[in-house]
């Protein structure tokens, strides 16, 4: 059988005999565009091509439906499309997608990196975001506006092609698919005008409401590559209907095109080709007008279900909604109530994608889960965090009580360790949510009984790097004991609430004990060290960094995860001990950014971009997290004092599309960075975004929303 019926076959295609241009289902377009005379080729050559990888974590825009029925996600930035997730939140299926502008003999410029870049939020209600690239060189414009079909697993991006000066140009669209989650392994054809992909359960069909000219299947950095073609040819040199063997796919296509053309891309996804290809078709046949106002319709009921904006957002509006709809967007429509950290790959351009191990930050943590569920319930998503709890007990939850570090969807551990924390969060979101029937007492119990057997000491703390007595291990452990002891008096289990408290409190006398150390080197004793290894902090005992920080004396390595001891109720928010831990801090690991305050997780840190602004891959420098600018306000709240200055910094933090990042730029403008601003490790985070919100909720509130009444009434009080 020859090769491209039997990839027709495997792809989900019926097998027909196609003849030339017939098979690729070109319109007459090709005859003017410069392709007449090519060899139609069957196979492609060069499988399986050069290596692949994923793109920077510093996402631009991201969007999805509001519907359960269209399951995918798209991410752009540097001016492209980056990873589509589908069907689940944790599959990625795209390298990138961008256009590729020649003049058919003189010169060839890919999108990315000829343009200067701009993004737009098309509406603050909805994630609808457009690209506006402009070649630097001012011959020509491009703009893409993204939305999802909401009845169909179908991105649509409307593209406008300008030529603001000399003479016409040509447009193709160059699609890496790395399916699957992979970047090997996929096999493509084109089918009735369509460039159709595969990799195991999945596949894509890209295509576009003008047609295609002309199109081609080949494998990257070889011969058969369109992109290879384009720069050595300035045209396509070679068409292959098929890429067969499988491998590191690259598909391209020329669009027809004149002076100021509109149209529209649409890159659907199925199990199958034949499903993929229909996919693709409805939609176009839809229309994006129809699909874009079905899509914002979806975007603006749900902010419609929420409590209004508090007031302290004022000026900040679009800013805490589209904080609000990206919490909303990093549930999965699967596995409901498994939110991802980010729809990531922090410094993604330095990960090998060849094999589909690489999860990346979409993952779930049940740490983060409980900053996203804590930040719904602030915002009025009651539903949503119940659903995180229901995900945490039915899918996460081991059999003895314990969490792992983190999972896939499935339930699946991507890392090995143990965190105690997180163990402990998951008994505290069930209490706030009033959670004591029996059942969930049940889950609550197990875990608390691991806690009493297992901590205060973790193997793990929240920086996922050293294990411990940690601060801010101790005030979630402490906090979770509390809130158990009290679903299960009121499960009427007298004896495990009693043993629960009389572990907690004996913890909480001893916090000092084990982590403020009298004896450090830096500037000011007392203070809180990040963690102590076996509960004396003053015997100065070695800390290894496991980042490539280097090894220090733990009494000279200090964060401020002591402030998660005020936010959980576990100690006055007037204790001197934090008052001077925090000037230790701030004299230690507090950067003033061109946005406002912001703090390094803990000096020495290498978890970040190297001195040359290169991709970590091991070792670095880290940078800023806006994050601890919300947990500061909280402190500030804590004690009636205005954290609004903090709410503000987060807010500066983040980029054009308002996705505030995991870590912001540490000094003076260098290497493609801005001071203040995100870098390539992950934007957005989900706990950014939960941080902003909840921190705007409680300054409004006048108190932080988040604090267990239950624990600041017996400690803090």
């Amino acid at each position: 059988m020859p090769k491209a019926i039997r990839n027709r076959i495997s792809l989900g295609i019926a097998p027909k005999i196609f003849l030339g241009m017939a098979f690729l289902g070109c319109s007459s377009a090709a005859r003017d565009s410069g392709e007449e005379g090519q060899a139609l080729l069957a196979d492609a050559p060069g499988a399986p091509g050069i290596g692949s990888a994923w793109t920077t974590g510093a996402k631009q825009g991201l969007g999805t439906s509001t519907t359960a029925a269209s399951k995918v996600w798209y991410t752009i930035g540097q001016g492209i499309t980056h990873e589509i997730y589908y069907p689940q939140v944790d599959t990625a299926n795209v390298q990138d997608l961008q256009y590729v502008v020649t003049d058919g003999s003189s010169f060839m410029e890919l999108e990315r990196d000829a343009t200067t870049h701009d993004v737009q939020l098309v509406d603050p209600k909805a994630l609808e975001y457009r690209q506006i690239n402009t070649a630097k060189s001012g011959r020509y414009r491009i703009t893409k506006t993204y939305v999802t079909d909401p009845d169909r697993a179908t991105v649509l991006i409307r593209t406008r092609f300008q030529v603001l000066s000399g003479g016409a140009l040509q447009l193709y669209v160059l699609f890496n698919p790395s399916l699957n989650n992979s970047g090997m392994g996929d096999t493509g054809a084109t089918v009735n005008g369509k460039l159709v992909a595969s990799d195991g359960p999945v596949a894509s069909a890209l295509a576009a409401s003008t047609g295609f000219s002309s199109a081609t299947n080949g494998y990257s950095g070889t011969s058969s590559d369109g992109y290879n073609q384009l720069r050595n040819d300035h045209r396509l040199s070679g068409i292959y209907d098929t890429a067969s063997a499988g491998g590191n796919l690259v598909q391209t296509a020329q669009v027809p095109v004149g002076t100021d053309t509109s149209f529209t891309l649409a890159l659907a996804f199925g199990t199958d080709g034949t499903q993929a290809a229909n996919t693709a078709q409805a939609s176009l046949d839809r229309g994006f007008s129809a699909v874009e106002s079905s899509y914002k319709t979806g975007w603006r009921n749900y902010l419609a279900s929420l409590a209004a904006p508090p007031a302290s957002v004022s000026g900040m509006t679009t800013q805490f909604q589209v904080a609000a709809m990206t919490l909303k967007a990093h549930e999965d429509k699967t596995y409901t109530g498994a939110f991802v950290a980010s729809l990531t790959v922090p410094w993604g351009q330095a990960i090998n994608a060849d094999n589909s191990n690489t999860a990346g930050y979409h993952a779930v943590w049940a740490r983060d889960l409980y900053e996203m569920g804590t930040a719904e319930i602030a915002i009025g998503d009651r539903a949503a965090a119940n659903r995180a709890l229901d995900y945490l007990f039915n899918v996460q939850q081991r059999p003895d009580g314990s969490y792992p570090q983190n999972t896939r969807l499935d339930g699946t551990p991507v890392w090995g360790s143990l965190q105690l924390d997180e163990v402990a969060f998951p008994s505290i979101l069930a209490w706030q949510l009033g959670r004591t029937d029996a059942a969930s007492y049940a889950k609550v119990k197990a875990s608390a009984n691991f806690l009493v057997s297992h901590g205060p000491s973790t193997p793990q703390e929240r920086w996922e790097e050293a294990g411990g007595y940690s601060p801010s291990t101790l005030a979630a452990e402490i906090a979770g004991l509390v809130c158990a002891a009290d679903i299960a008096q009121k499960n009427g289990d007298t004896a495990a609430a009693n043993t629960f408290l009389a572990t907690a409190d004996s913890w909480q006398q001893n916090v000092e004990a084990w982590t403020l150390t009298r004896s450090g080197h830096l500037d000011g004793n007392p203070y809180y060290v990040r963690i102590d290894d076996n509960g004396n902090p003053n015997d100065g005992h070695n800390l290894c960094i496991a980042n490539g920080g280097g090894c220090h004396d733990e009494r000279d390595v200090v964060d401020a995860g002591f402030l998660e001891l005020i936010r959980l109720g576990v100690k006055r928010p007037t204790d001197a001990n934090i008052a001077a831990s925090l000037a230790v801090v701030d004299r230690n690991i507090r950067v003033n950014t061109p946005v406002g305050a912001m703090w390094y997780r803990y000096n020495h840190d290498g978890y970040g971009e190297t001195d040359s602004g290169g991709p970590y891959t091991g070792a670095g420098r880290g940078r800023l997290w806006p994050i601890f600018s919300g947990e500061r306000g909280e402190y500030e709240i804590a004690n009636g004092r205005s954290a609004t200055s903090y709410l503000a910094t987060m807010a500066g933090s983040s980029n054009q599309g308002y996705l505030i990042p995991e870590q912001a730029w540490d000094r003076p403008d260098a290497n493609g960075f801005v001071f203040g601003k995100g870098t390539d490790s992950a934007t957005p985070l989900a706990w950014s975004m939960a941080q902003f919100v909840r921190l705007a909720v409680s300054i409004s509130a006048g108190k932080n929303v988040e604090t267990p009444s239950i624990v600041a009434t017996r400690y803090a009080r």
